[in-house]
C-alpha cells in the first residue's frame, strides 16, 4: 500500500512539475516586456539560490577536482547556455514555437548517451521516431518565417538550447552518481550557471531597475520562475525519477508543448495555424516512436528541465 500511494505521488509530481514548465515560455515572454533576456535570467537564477540555500542550508564538499568540474560544466550547459538561448529565443519567435523545439532535447540527449553513457544503443525506432519530429520542426520554423513572417532565428537558437540541454542531461547522470544531496547539487549547478552569465551581463545593457519591479505581474513572474520553476520543480522532478525511474517520468517532458500552446493561446492570444497544429502533432509523434524504445531499457538517460 505504502510503495502503491509513493508511485501515485510520483505521477503527481511529475505531473505537476510539467504543468509549471509548460507555461514558463510565456510567463518569460510576458516579462520581455519590460526586463532584457539577462536580467531575467539573473533575477531567476538569484531567487532559485537562495530558495534552495535556505530550504537545504548545506554545501558540498567535492572530493576532488574532476567532481568540481562537473557542476561547472553542468552550470554552463544546462543553466547558463539552455536558458540563455532558451529565453533570447523567445525575442525573435513565438512561445509556442520555442515550447515544442525544445521538447525535442530528450532526443538529442539519447543521441548523447549512446556515445558517452555505457548501455545506451541507438535502435531503428530512434532514427525513425527523429526524422518524424525533425518534420514536425521544419514545419513550425516553415510556418513561423513564410506565414507568420517572423525571423527564424528564434527557432534555430531553439534548437542549439536542446543540444545544450542534452549535454547538461549526460553531465547530470554522472552528478547523481556522486551520491550527494539532490537539492545542494541542484544548487551548485545554478551557483556556476549565474557566475558564467556574469560576463554576459558585462556586456549587456543589464540595470536594476527597481521602477520595474513596482508592477505586481513582473514581481510574480520572476517569483514563479525563480522559486516555481526552477527551484520547486527541479527538485520535485528529480524526487519523481528517484520514485517512478528516469523511463516513466520523462514521458511527461512530452505534455509541455500541448500545454504552452494552449497557454500562449490563451494568454498571449498566439495564432493557431493548421501548420502549426499539424507540426506539433509530428513533433509529438516522433518523440513518443523515440520512447518506445526507451522504455524497454531499465537504464535510461535522466532528463531535467
Amino acid at each position: 500500500m505504502i510503495k502503491t500511494r509513493s508511485i501515485a505521488a510520483g505521477h503527481l509530481a511529475a505531473v505537476f512539475s510539467i504543468l509549471i514548465w509548460g507555461t514558463t515560455f510565456v510567463s518569460t515572454k510576458v516579462l520581455l516586456e519590460d526586463f532584457s533576456a539577462y536580467e531575467i535570467l539573473f533575477f531567476r537564477f538569484i531567487l532559485c539560490y537562495i530558495a534552495l540555500f535556505l530550504a537545504h542550508p548545506h554545501f558540498i564538499k567535492t572530493k576532488n577536482l574532476k567532481e568540481e568540474i562537473l557542476f561547472l560544466a553542468a552550470g554552463f550547459s544546462g543553466v547558463t547556455m539552455y536558458f540563455l538561448l532558451q529565453t533570447v529565443a523567445l525575442t525573435y519567435t513565438l512561445s509556442s514555437n520555442v515550447g515544442i523545439i525544445v521538447s525535442v532535447a530528450p532526443f538529442f540527449t539519447a543521441v548523447l548517451a549512446h556515445f558517452f553513457l555505457k548501455g545506451e544503443p541507438l535502435r531503428p525506432q530512434v532514427f525513425f521516431g527523429f526524422i518524424v519530429a525533425m518534420a514536425g520542426i521544419t514545419l513550425i520554423i516553415f510556418n513561423g518565417s513564410f506565414i507568420l513572417k517572423l525571423n527564424p532565428k528564434g527557432d534555430i537558437l531553439a534548437v542549439l538550447a536542446c543540444l545544450f540541454w542534452a549535454v547538461y542531461s549526460i553531465l547530470m547522470r554522472k552528478v547523481s552518481e556522486l551520491d550527494y544531496n539532490n537539492t545542494d547539487c541542484t544548487r551548485r549547478v545554478f551557483f556556476y550557471g549565474t557566475l558564467f552569465l556574469i560576463p554576459a551581463l558585462m556586456f549587456s545593457d543589464f540595470h536594476l531597475g527597481l521602477v520595474r519591479f513596482s508592477k505586481p505581474a513582473n514581481v510574480l513572474n520572476l517569483l514563479f520562475l525563480g522559486l516555481g520553476a526552477s527551484a520547486l520543480c527541479f527538485v520535485i522532478w528529480n524526487w519523481s525519477i528517484s520514485v517512478l525511474g528516469a523511463a516513466k517520468t520523462s514521458i511527461y517532458i512530452y505534455l509541455i508543448p500541448v500545454i504552452n500552446i494552449l497557454v500562449s493561446y490563451l494568454i498571449l492570444h498566439e495564432k493557431l495555424t493548421g501548420t502549426s497544429l499539424i507540426g506539433t502533432l509530428l513533433t509529438l509523434a516522433g518523440l513518443s516512436l523515440s520512447e518506445i524504445n526507451v522504455r524497454k531499457k531499465p537504464n535510461v538517460e535522466k532528463v531535467n528541465i
